[in-house]
């Protein structure tokens, strides 16, 4: 799939899971379940609870995504 193909989203980030998942609440209100993206992960960017995030999402699956960048 081609990085045009994703959409983005704002929110922030509710709950922290083990490995890397987080669930975010967008900002149209609906929850989804999302994980660190490998840059985040390589630069050992930390994402805590409350943080507001941009999370990419594939328009096939609308329930998970990834986080590709942590508001300051």
């Amino acid at each position: 799939m081609a990085k045009e193909d994703h959409i983005e989203f704002n929110g922030t980030v509710e709950e922290m899971l083990p490995n890397l998942m987080f669930r975010v609440k967008l900002e149209n209100g609906h929850t989804v379940l999302a994980r660190l993206s490998g840059r985040m992960q390589k630069n050992r960017i930390r994402v805590l609870e409350g943080d507001k995030v941009t999370v990419k999402m594939t328009p096939y699956d609308l329930t998970k995504g990834l986080i590709s960048y942590r508001f300051k």
